[in-house]
């Protein structure tokens, strides 16, 4: 049977507790996937015989507190320590007639009928303590092979849910795994089935399909389901750019700047986006070079549709629509014009937005973007020692207040100008930082710009 595998103890004493009570019970799914792989295991679901009432049952005779989740599919979520652990009854699954969502599920008391309606063949392994591994469909091997096949009929489970297509891509991103021949053709076969899935979840696989270490080879390879999902980027699929500054087309120039660029969500769905409004605006001069003006506004009005539509956090909406709005804006070595991006976006933001240009760059004609490269890496270290010299450049570091221009006699509607202009000043000359001298400015402006 080999080692005991890693889960936390709170789910092995509930699994305990159901096989002492008589009751089946394993961990199942990607916790099981995540041990063989010998990955951090995150949360561990449980599959058991029993019914809810008796998991209940068996729940409260030992002073477990538990919420019902997911009644109607069998679920219960036991509560330990303030963590939640998901214990469903092996069912199988009626008919998915939303393409998401089964219309009634059967309780069964065999795991074998359970692990069959799972959607990939590593994710239906059930293990425990007492048995061991229960794998039916070969997800073992599948994990060492580093294969995502669909458990039995490809088709048959992307019609019943078709959001297992975008985890299968996620999947193959985040662990690097290839798809299976008869699972990829049912990938694209089913791929127009994603237009009934709610956007949020589609955008939540998403994210993690970006911050995957294998997300390049995944965006080029299933760019028509990406097509689905985000329309408006198959304009840029073999989008020509001819120019000196530029070696691929923009929809793979896009997704390799996406492979470049940190870890971060919104700075890869920035990344994802910030090209795509340049089939909208090249033009084509005399020498047959191509420009796209105004690119990155029209990908910024393109960008926040889509995010809307996905329904994104408000603060992912503004960070990413912010960079792909700015992207294409020059940074400099100056002090000053390093204390001005430091006013506009703030000190983490302006080493995302640095490095963003850095990705974006690197995928540009390298003989004519490596000396720009370089040099960005050198403001990093810029930028660094202006954060750490205390010099002033924000509003925050005045050494006056809105309060204090409201004494002066400044309108409330002056006050957040007057404030700006104040920081500029100081940030050029860091000795009028001083309470009298501000006022003093502030005097004068008041009079010579405000009435």
């Amino acid at each position: 049977m080999g080692n005991a595998m890693n889960f936390d103890y709170r789910a092995k004493r509930i699994i305990q507790l159901l096989l002492d009570c008589g009751y089946k019970a394993y961990a199942v799914g990607g916790c099981v996937r995540d041990n063989i792989m010998q990955r951090e295991v995150g949360d561990t679901d449980i599959a058991t015989s029993a019914m809810p009432w008796a998991v209940e049952q068996v729940l409260s005779d030992n002073s477990i507190n538990f919420a019902e989740t997911g009644l109607k599919h069998g679920t219960i979520t036991a509560i330990i320590d303030g963590e939640p652990f998901e214990i469903t009854t092996f069912r199988t699954d009626g008919e998915y007639l939303d393409n998401r969502h089964p219309d009634e599920v059967c309780f069964v008391d065999d795991i074998k009928q359970d692990l069959a309606r799972r959607d990939f063949t590593m994710n239906a392994i059930a293990y425990n303590d007492d048995e061991g591994i229960i794998d039916i469909f070969g997800g073992e091997q599948d994990i060492k092979n580093k294969t995502i096949r669909a458990v039995g009929n490809a088709d048959k489970r992307f019609k019943e849910d078709a959001l297992r297509i975008m985890r299968a891509l996620r999947f193959s991103s985040v662990l690097g795994f290839e798809i299976e021949m008869q699972t990829k053709k049912a990938l694209f076969d089913n791929k127009e089935l994603l237009k009934n899935i709610a956007k949020e979840r589609i955008f939540t696989e998403l994210k993690k399909l970006l911050l995957g270490d294998n997300c390049e080879r995944v965006l080029l390879e299933y760019r028509d389901i990406m097509a689905v999902i985000i329309p408006e980027l198959e304009i840029c699929f073999d989008y020509p750019q001819n120019s000196k500054w530029h070696i691929y087309d923009v929809y793979t120039h896009i997704v390799k700047s996406v492979a470049l660029t940190p870890k971060k969500d919104y700075l890869r769905i920035a990344v994802l986006l910030h090209d795509i409004g340049k089939p909208y605006c090249r033009t084509t001069d005399k020498y047959g070079q191509d420009h796209f003006k105004g690119h990155p506004k029209i990908s910024a009005e393109l960008a926040e549709k889509i995010l809307r539509g996905f329904k994104v956090s408000n603060e992912l909406l503004k960070k990413a629509v912010l960079f792909v709005k700015i992207h294409d804006r020059h940074i400099t070595e100056k002090p000053s014009n390093i204390k001005m991006w430091l006013r506009e976006l703030d000190e983490e933001l302006i080493f995302d937005f640095i490095e963003l240009k850095i990705a974006d760059l690197s995928t540009h004609n390298l003989t004519l973007a490596k000396s720009e490269i370089e040099e960005l890496r050198k403001i990093k270290g810029i930028v660094r020692e202006v954060i750490d010299s205390g010099e002033p450049y924000k509003i925050s570091h005045l050494k006056i207040n809105g309060a204090d221009l409201v004494n002066i006699g400044l309108e409330r509607n002056q006050i957040s100008e007057e404030l700006e202009r104040l920081a500029v000043l100081v940030s050029d000359d860091p000795g009028l930082n001083n309470r009298d001298d501000l006022i003093n400015q502030a005097t004068r402006d008041k009079f010579e710009l405000y009435n």
